[in-house]
């Protein structure tokens, strides 16, 4: 991995350490006090367990939390409070002849909804084969007895993370595949499907746009149904695009003229066809990586990733967010050390108030790293603390 030239962790002399210190705690968006706090000790949240049995907490919801004027003031309205079930894919996977904890798709809807969701993302069909249902519900059957227990606890589903035709042009068994996909995320009840992978993992141009024609293709064929196709996207597809330059014995190009590559994408893609979802931890990341680039004379260039501004450029593109945090680590090639939402040092007060649009938007909580082998709760705790630390957001004075 592209660490920021590795100058964070340089001490070649105090004044030099100190000016990049600042020179990252700028770039990343936190104070001087709280950089250094980060830099220096370990990070640990304290977390407190949540009590299984706990009422639905729907009603509070209705009216905001601590009375806030119905909830106006808050930045993420309670029913666009959501979370994606790879958060918690070790309950969902669990098996609930073996375990006193939420188990099973059923179990695990009762319980976020316990906490106070009302949307979930899946990332998936799947779970343990002693749940109810069985081990694989991504059929029409299945479909359907999923949609009945959302019904029943109050939650809808938001999005899935679902199949992407890998060839290109499309085989009529890809398109059939993909059309059975859609089905599912009609009867479910979804308004948006997509994908965990990025577009193309490519750094040429040529190559985006063979990805553009294929998904401006297949987001039609999702709108006719009905649905919104979009794209998940990891901190690579905010690097910048080789598009011109001296080109390499390949024939490719070697040097870029500013444009990150997602960037481009939105622009030769049908935004009444394709949409995206900003996983916001990986933007962060992106923005820590890559801020230097070779321009088609040769100079070397200089453009922070601002992924709120992306977001504001392109409003109506960007239906959903992963609400994903992190620590800020220079010694880490990402910048970051994931933790629960709203433990860490991304400041989403800041960019849930910049983006706007808060009853278009759905963030989703995310952590990929919940799951544990030792504290097998552990995911629904954290999933509690990152609808806590959601529902808490207020609009800056």
């Amino acid at each position: 991995m592209t660490a920021f030239n590795d100058e964070a962790g340089t001490d070649r002399a105090g004044t030099d350490r100190a000016g990049t210190d600042d020179a990252l705690r700028r770039t990343l968006g936190v104070s001087r006090r709280r950089f250094l706090s980060t830099c220096t000790a370990a990070t640990a949240a304290a977390i407190a367990a949540p009590v299984f049995g706990a009422a639905p907490a729907l009603a509070q919801d209705r009216t905001g939390a601590a009375g806030d004027d119905r909830g106006r003031s808050a930045l993420v309205p309670p029913h666009k409070r959501g979370i994606i079930l790879y958060t918690v894919r070790d309950a969902v996977a669990r098996d609930p002849l073996a375990s006193d904890l939420p188990s099973g798709f059923r179990e695990v809807f009762r319980q976020l909804s316990r906490f106070g969701y009302r949307q979930v993302e899946f990332a998936g069909y799947g779970q343990h084969a002693n749940a109810p249902g069985g081990a694989d519900l991504g059929t029409v059957q299945g479909a359907r007895l999923l949609r009945s227990w959302l019904d029943e606890y109050g939650l809808r589903a938001q999005g899935s993370h679902g199949y992407i035709p890998p060839s290109w042009p499309l085989t009529t068994s890809d398109l059939d595949t993909f059309k059975r996909w859609l089905e599912i995320a009609n009867i479910i009840g979804m308004e948006h499907m997509g994908t965990g992978n990025d577009p193309t993992n490519s750094r040429y141009r040529a190559d985006w746009d063979i990805a553009a024609e294929k998904w401006n293709t297949l987001g039609e064929t999702a709108r006719r149904e009905g649905i919104k196709l979009y794209t998940h996207n990891h901190d690579a597809a905010y690097d910048f695009l080789l598009d011109g330059g001296p080109l390499d014995d390949q024939g490719r190009p070697t040097r870029s003229s500013g444009i990150r590559k997602l960037e481009y994408f939105v622009k030769v893609t049908d935004r009444k066809s394709v949409y995206l979802e900003l996983d916001v931890f990986w933007a962060h990341v992106a923005q820590y990586k890559f801020h230097t680039y070779t321009a088609h004379d040769g100079s070397q260039r200089e453009d922070v990733f601002d992924p709120a501004a992306l977001v504001v450029r392109n409003n109506s593109r960007f239906p959903l967010f992963h609400a994903k945090d992190g620590v800020v680590n220079p010694q880490s090639g990402l910048g970051y050390d994931m933790v629960p939402f709203g433990t860490g040092d991304i400041e989403y007060r800041r960019f849930f108030t910049r983006v706007g649009a808060k009853n278009y938007h759905n963030p989703m909580v995310e952590q990929d790293n919940a799951p544990s082998t030792t504290a097998p709760g552990q995911s629904l705790e954290f999933a509690k603390v990152g609808y806590d630390n959601l529902a808490a957001l207020r609009a800056c004075n």
